[in-house]
C-alpha cells in the first residue's frame, strides 16, 4: 500500500486553520517561532501538514 503524501499547505491555509491574523503569523516567522517552512523556487512558501501538527503539539507540551 502506498504511503500517503504529506500535504503542503500555503500560508493562507495555515493561518485559517490556526486562526491567527496574517501579521501575527509573519511576525512568528520573522522571530523563528512558527512552524518550519519550505520556500519553493517560484518564491511561494509551503508548510507540511506534519510540520504544522508537530509545531502545535510542541506548543501544547510547553503550555
Amino acid at each position: 500500500m502506498a504511503k500517503p503524501r504529506d500535504e503542503m499547505l500555503s500560508i493562507p491555509e495555515v493561518i485559517e486553520e490556526i486562526g491567527v491574523p496574517r501579521a501575527t503569523f509573519y511576525r512568528w516567522r520573522q522571530l523563528r517561532k512558527g512552524p518550519k517552512a519550505i520556500k519553493l523556487p517560484n518564491g511561494s512558501v509551503r508548510i507540511r501538514r506534519s510540520e504544522l501538527e508537530r509545531w502545535i503539539e510542541a506548543l501544547e507540551e510547553a503550555a
